[in-house]
Parts: C-alpha cells; sequence; structure tokens
C-alpha cells in the first residue's frame, strides 16, 4: 500500500519528480460551476445564498446569522474537558502570536524627509470553516485568534451546520458574529456583502475545492489567506527513528482526506521496510482506514537516499507543509532546511501537536508554496501605509534626481510637478 522508492528502481527519479511537482489546478467543472455562483450571489445576494443552501446544504436556514443565546447555547453542550482543551490551547496560539506584532515607525532622514510606517488591523475579517459532520474547532482558533492579536475589531465567521465545539472555539477566541453558511455561496457573500452578511475585508480559513476556487475568483474584491491544496507532511528520518513513530504521523496525515500526501524520505532501507510494516499494522483498526488507505496508495511514498545530505536537499525541493525532523542531532540539520511551512524537530514532536496545541498556526502553505509562502500569522490582519513629508529645502535637494529618473521614464507631468512647487516666487513651505 505504501511503496517504498529505492534508488536503484527504473522509475525512481520520475517518481521523484513527480512528488515534488505537487501543483494543482481547480478542475475546469468545478470552477464553471463556481464563477456562476459567485456571479449570482454578487448580483442576487440574500436570495441566491439561500437557494444554494437549500441545493446543496438540504435546505437553508431561516435566518443566517446566529443570536449570542444561540451561540452560547450550542457551545455548552461541548464537554467541561474540551472546553478547557480549547482554552488552554487558545492560551498558547495567543501567546505564540503576541511575539508577532510589528509596531509602526516614523524618522527623519539626513536630508530632511520626514518618513514613516503606520501599522493598522483590517477592518473586519472573515473566517470559513467546515461543518456539516466536520468539527474544526482548531481552525476556528488558528485564525481567529491571530486576528483579534491584531486587533481586527469584527471577525466574521460563516460555517455550515456548527458543531457545539466549534461554537465553543468561536466564543473562546473572541468571534463577534457566526452565520451558518457554508460552500461557495459563503465566500461569495463575505466578499461582495448581502443584506444579511456584511463585506470583508479578507477571507481566511480552509475549505473543499469549491471553496477553494471561490476564494480564487473573489480575491481582488477581497484579500485571502491562501489557495491551499490538501495537507500533507514530509518526514525525513535516519537509522535512529523510531518505525512506529513514523507511521503514526503519516498515518496522522493521511487520515485528514484521501488527497493527503504521507511521505517520508530516509537513508535506511531497513527503516523503509519496517515503517511500511508499521502503517499496515496501524492502518488495522484506524477509524478513518478508508480514507487513510485511500491517500497511502495514492500519494503516500517513501524515498530511500543516500544520506542525511540527500535527505535535506529533497526537503527543500518538496518545500512541505510539515516537516518532521527525526534524525540524529535533529536540531544540528535545522539550518538546512530553506523552505517548510512548518517544522517539528526531535522525535517527540509529533505534527498533531501543531495542528492543535503547541501555539505556532498550523494555516500553512501548500503544495510546494512552502518555497515563498508563510504560515498564517498576525501580520496577515493587518495592513501598512507609510506615510511621507517633505518640507521646500527637502523637495530642493532631491528635485534633480527625481526630474533625471522622470525624464528616462518619459514621464514629463512627474518631473514638472516637482519644478512647479520650486519656481520663483512660489516660497511655501508645506
Amino acid at each position: 500500500m505504501l511503496r517504498i522508492l529505492l534508488p536503484d528502481e527504473a522509475d525512481y527519479h520520475a517518481e521523484v519528480a513527480r512528488l515534488l511537482d505537487r501543483g494543482r489546478a481547480v478542475p475546469p467543472a468545478v470552477e464553471e460551476t463556481v464563477r456562476a455562483i459567485v456571479a449570482d450571489v454578487q448580483r442576487r445576494g440574500d436570495e441566491a445564498v439561500r437557494e444554494y443552501c437549500a441545493r446543496f446544504d438540504g435546505g437553508a436556514p431561516e435566518r443566517f446569522e446566529l443570536r449570542r443565546d444561540e451561540i452560547e447555547a450550542a457551545a455548552a453542550a461541548a464537554t467541561p474537558e474540551v472546553r478547557a482543551a480549547l482554552e488552554r490551547a487558545a492560551a498558547r496560539i495567543r501567546a505564540f502570536h503576541e511575539r508577532q506584532r510589528v509596531a509602526g515607525y516614523d524618522f527623519t532622514d539626513a536630508d530632511g524627509v520626514h518618513l514613516g510606517l503606520r501599522v493598522a488591523p483590517l477592518g473586519r475579517v472573515g473566517l470559513y470553516v467546515p461543518g456539516g459532520t466536520a468539527r474544526y474547532p482548531s481552525s476556528v482558533l488558528m485564525t481567529a485568534v491571530p486576528a483579534k492579536v491584531a486587533g481586527v475589531p469584527e471577525v466574521v465567521m460563516t460555517t455550515p451546520g456548527p458543531s457545539p465545539e466549534t461554537l465553543a472555539a468561536a466564543l473562546i477566541a473572541g468571534v463577534d458574529r457566526v452565520f451558518t453558511l457554508g460552500g461557495a455561496q459563503a465566500i461569495a457573500a463575505l466578499a461582495y456583502g448581502t443584506r444579511s452578511v456584511p463585506r470583508v475585508d479578507k477571507i481566511v480559513g480552509p475549505g473543499n475545492a469549491w471553496v477553494t476556487a471561490a476564494k480564487r475568483l473573489v480575491y481582488g474584491a477581497v484579500d485571502i489567506d491562501a489557495i491551499a491544496g490538501p495537507s500533507e507532511v514530509l518526514i525525513v528520518a535516519d537509522e535512529t527513528a523510531e518505525p512506529a513513530w513514523c507511521a503514526a504521523d503519516l498515518l496522522a496525515q493521511a487520515e485528514h482526506d484521501p488527497d493527503a500526501v504521507p511521505v517520508l524520505v530516509t537513508t535506511s532501507a531497513a527503516l523503509a521496510a519496517a515503517v511500511a510494516r508499521a502503517v499496515e499494522t496501524q492502518l488495522a483498526d484506524l477509524p478513518r482506514r478508508a480514507i487513510a488507505a485511500a491517500a497511502l496508495a495514492g500519494q503516500g511514498r517513501i524515498v530511500v537516499v543516500a544520506d542525511v545530505a540527500a535527505a535535506v536537499r529533497f526537503a527543500n525541493e518538496f518545500a512541505a507543509e510539515h516537516l518532521e525532523l527525526q534524525v540524529r542531532a535533529a536540531r544540528a540539520a535545522l539550518p538546512a532546511i530553506t523552505a517548510a511551512g512548518a517544522v517539528f524537530v526531535g522525535p517527540f514532536t509529533t505534527e498533531a501537536l501543531g495542528d492543535y496545541f503547541a501555539g505556532p498556526n498550523h494555516v500553512l502553505p501548500t503544495a510546494g508554496t512552502a518555497r515563498w509562502a508563510s504560515a498564517l500569522g498576525v501580520h496577515d490582519f493587518v495592513r501598512q501605509t507609510t506615510v511621507l513629508e517633505y518640507d521646500r529645502d527637502a523637495l530642493q535637494r532631491h528635485a534633480a534626481d527625481v526630474q533625471r529618473l522622470a525624464q528616462v521614464e518619459g514621464l514629463d507631468a512627474h518631473g514638472r510637478a516637482v519644478a512647479v512647487r520650486l519656481g520663483p516666487g512660489d516660497h511655501r513651505d508645506r
């Protein structure tokens, strides 16, 4: 089920290349359907949203927004133990993200120019949280907490059929409004606004292919966090790794979705074989066995390489969402890692810690985009505005250079905009 790729196999390099090329396009049929939904919601608002909820979610709610008392009553069904775990997780997530705050600055340079940077939170942010049979309170915490740390005054959440745990997380994280909406119609409503749903500045959160397609289509009307692909883990292991632990972490990723990407790269053929056996053993009684088995058969691989240096090179090309280092002296190997969404160092740092509790964000770049993209954080919920202020003397010092550059680009009015301020008789100091 979990294929081992050995260097002497004929298709080894082709299989490795396929693993490294994980870019995924939204299926054309999905994008065409979603494009029509988004346009319809933009045109008809609540009426269109209600129709699509009835069609795709089995019924449309009488009203989209939950009252505060409804949220509190539903959240009370979460067990005290779960609520306590959510509160402890939220505290750790908040503590980590508070260190990401960036202050603005201003200064006057040697030429007398006053320059500055203002940092301010976005006004309203939308969170998309999968619902129905799914329960993702961790996604609520990971998106809402950094938004509130950034100072966003209004956080709006949409989710179809929210679970008690999801609503408990919303209360803990400080979500301001909750709407029982899902799918592409929820994304369109957040992006363009309807009579019932307020328009937001940015949409964040995971979703299926329809949600992903909708986020791509509304980008520009609003900002989005990313175009996310299937979740993935890459484990870098040598002969010191524990096979059962590697297997458990591969399965933890595989059970997310049939399209999940669980991969191990190792310097040891013996470890590869042992991990493959351990996966089979642990899979036998896994409740989500069918989902995990599909992911393992479709995208799961164990790649055998010559040494740790080769494994690190593979890891940097793979640019994993989650990267585990289960090698001797794992911390010493960390500086060589140049592309990963999050790095889990050492055998006791299972990726599951990052999903729920450690503190760093679990909204991470997928499909190789960790080469340039970063984890969701406070920086995603603020805007930066630059400030420039010249007096006449400072303008005089820079005038010639600005006029030369404007002339090179053939933009004469730019040069004249400087010259007119320095003309005879104009001594205003602004």
